[in-house]
């Protein structure tokens, strides 16, 4: 069975040039089979192998920038003697390398997906968190049936009162309840006469001419979500090579501040009243900080991570495409 020698190329023309040499004048081309490849065409593979090529690769063994044959002989030399070894020890060895040069149609799909990925969360969460705002667009055009619809999409994913929710197209962006304590703005008992606690009311409540029409997701979510697609979009513009942030800072920032505010909240929506117990509502401004710390946070924690799967995906793809397009130029020959 062919062994394969993977070649990463490009920075030094020369140096490339004289390690090409030494493998074709001591290695017979039928039973080593070179893959070259050039990582000024590929961004991961420039990312991984820059500063290092050329850069020899056979089986689990590698050597950077080698300057004579006696280094490059070692590690050949290494993976002839355990590929005979696997060849004789493990049945599905040669099964494997065999589906190592078949290009399937989920290797195509995963290298697209390994690249475009950003795009497609991306695209999925400006469709996520556009859609809410389309209910009350709806409903100012007239097409009830469609905002309906929108709001009864987003019901199981969202409380949607109508004191946490932005409004559209009225005399303000928000009806805060009483308790929140916003001097200057008309509250939500005082603008739909409805009692705050009545949550099945605050929730069906989706607004009117003179008030506007709500979002139909509330406002911490919708800060959520703007959070994670700024985050996103900014990951993807600088290249996705921001580092991920400790879980410890996504806990203290992300998740405490948005929780300790949300919770403090229950006494007041369940109406409990004891002198000792805190009642209090959160704000618009105070929702939107901690929507915002979260969503960024967990963008910040969880990109990284993704990327680094995908990158480990690319570079493997990479690698046996390459090696089929050698494959098919021996065919073809």
């Amino acid at each position: 069975m062919m062994l394969n020698i993977f070649l990463y190329t490009g920075e030094q023309p020369t140096q490339d040039e004289l390690v090409r040499g030494l493998l074709s004048s001591q290695y017979n081309l039928n039973e080593f089979r070179i893959v070259e490849i050039n990582i000024l065409s590929d961004l991961s593979a420039h990312q991984k192998y820059l500063g290092k090529t050329p850069y020899l690769e056979v089986g689990p063994y590698h050597i950077q920038q080698p300057t004579s044959l006696d280094p490059i002989k070692t590690i050949i030399q290494s993976a002839v003697d355990r590929q005979a070894r696997l060849m004789n020890e493990d049945p599905g060895f040669r099964q494997r390398v065999e589906a190592a040069s078949i290009l399937t149609k989920s290797d195509r799909l995963g290298y697209w997906i390994s690249q475009k990925y950003m795009n497609v969360i991306i695209l999925i969460l400006a469709i996520y968190l556009g859609l809410p705002f389309l209910a009350p667009v709806f409903q100012k055009l007239g097409f009830i049936t469609g905002a309906n619809v929108i709001q009864s999409i987003y019901r199981p994913l969202c409380h949607q009162l109508a004191y946490r929710s932005w409004f559209l197209f009225g005399e303000q962006p928000a009806y805060p309840r009483e308790l929140a304590g916003i001097r200057g703005w008309i509250t939500y008992e005082q603008a739909t006469g409805l009692d705050s606690h009545d949550l099945i009311a605050a929730r069906a409540f989706t607004g009117n001419d003179t008030l506007g029409y709500k979002v139909a997701y509330c406002e911490r979510d919708v800060a959520i979500y703007g959070g994670m697609i700024i985050t996103a979009i900014l990951f993807a513009f600088f290249g996705r090579r921001w580092k991920g942030i400790p879980w410890y800072l996504w806990v203290a920032i992300g998740i405490a501040p948005l929780g300790l505010d949300g919770a403090s909240q229950l006494p007041s929506v369940l109406n409990l009243d004891f002198p000792w117990l805190l009642v209090r509502e959160s704000t618009p401004l105070l929702r939107t900080i901690t929507g915002m710390l979260f969503g960024i946070t967990t963008a910040w924690y969880g990109l990284p991570l993704i990327e680094e799967t995908m990158w480990e995906t690319r570079q493997k793809l990479i690698k046996k495409m390459a090696l089929v397009r050698v494959m098919a130029d021996e065919t073809r020959k």
